[in-house]
C-alpha cells in the first residue's frame, strides 16, 4: 500500500471542491444492499476526514454512521478504510488526497453500519484468549508491599508496546486473517510481546508458546508487513512478531 500523498493548498485560488464516496450499508435494515453514496462538500483549511464526514451529518446526511470518541488519535474510534488504505479519519487531512476520496468500513469486524464497525467485540475476544493481563502468583502478592520498581529501560520497552490504541487498522490490513479468520492478528501478538517483557507476569515461555505458537499465531503471519505500514502508532510490529517467531521456535524444538 503505498502512502497518500499530501496536496499543497494555494491561498490564491478557491477552495476544492471534495467528492466524498462512502460505502453504505445497514445490516438491521432488511431487504437493503450496500451501495456507494457520494457528497460533495467544500474543503475548508485544516480539514480531517473527520471533520468531512461530521459536516456531511450534521448538513446534508444525518442518518451517515461513523464513529469518534477523542478525535485526537487516541481512542481508535473513527479507524476506516480510506483510498484503500486503513487510517484514522482525524488523523488524515483531506489534502493528502485528490478531489475524490472513497471511505469504506474496516473488514474482518462485525458491521454496524456504514463505516461503523464493533471493533469491540472482536478485540475482547482476542484479548480473552491470549489472557492478556499481568498474571501473578496471587498467594504470594502482599497488596500493602509497594511494587518494586522496574528498570528503566525496560520500563520504556513496555510502554511503546503499551501504546496501541486497538483501532483495527492493523487487523483491518492483514491478508493473513482473510485466510485464516482465527489469526490473532499483529495486535495480538504486540500484546504476548508486551507481556513477556513484563517482570510482574509469571507464565514461562512454554505456556506463551501454548497461547500462540501455531498457524493461529506467530507462525501463521505470512510476513506482508501490512500491519506495520498502516499502524498510526508507528509500532514496530514486524520486529516484534519475527523476534516472537524466532523464540517460539527455539521452544518449539526444545520440546
Amino acid at each position: 500500500m503505498s502512502e497518500p500523498q499530501t496536496v499543497a493548498p494555494n491561498d490564491h485560488e478557491p477552495p476544492r471542491r471534495l467528492h466524498i464516496n462512502v460505502l453504505r450499508f445497514n445490516p438491521r435494515e432488511a431487504g437493503t444492499e450496500p451501495r456507494v453514496q457520494t457528497y460533495e462538500i467544500e474543503e475548508a483549511h485544516g480539514m480531517t476526514l473527520f471533520l468531512a464526514l461530521s459536516e456531511i451529518r450534521e448538513k446534508q446526511d444525518p442518518s451517515l454512521q461513523f464513529d469518534f470518541v477523542c478525535r485526537a488519535g487516541i481512542c481508535g474510534s473513527c479507524a476506516m478504510v480510506i483510498n484503500g488504505r486503513p487510517g484514522l479519519a482525524c488523523r488524515t487531512l483531506t489534502t493528502q488526497f485528490g478531489s475524490e476520496i472513497t471511505l469504506a468500513p474496516l473488514p474482518v469486524f462485525e458491521l454496524i453500519g456504514d463505516l461503523s464497525v464493533n471493533t469491540g467485540k472482536w478485540m475482547r475476544a482476542m484479548s480473552e484468549r491470549l489472557e492478556t493481563w499481568v498474571h501473578m502468583n496471587e498467594a504470594g502478592v502482599d497488596l500493602h508491599k509497594m511494587e518494586e520498581r522496574m528498570d528503566p529501560a525496560l520500563a520504556e520497552e513496555v510502554y511503546e508496546l503499551d501504546r496501541c490504541i486497538e483501532c483495527g487498522c492493523c487487523v483491518g490490513a492483514c491478508g493473513t486473517l482473510r485466510m485464516r479468520p482465527g489469526f490473532v492478528g499483529a495486535v495480538g501478538l504486540n500484546k504476548i510481546a508486551r507481556f513477556r517483557l513484563d517482570p510482574r507476569d509469571n507464565r514461562s515461555d512454554d505456556d506463551y508458546y501454548e497461547l500462540v505458537g501455531d498457524d493461529e499465531g506467530v507462525f501463521g503471519c505470512m510476513s506482508l508487513v501490512g500491519c506495520q505500514d498502516v499502524c498510526p502508532k508507528n509500532l514496530p510490529l514486524a520486529t516484534q512478531i519475527a523476534f516472537l517467531r524466532r523464540k517460539m521456535l527455539a521452544n518449539g524444538l526444545k520440546r
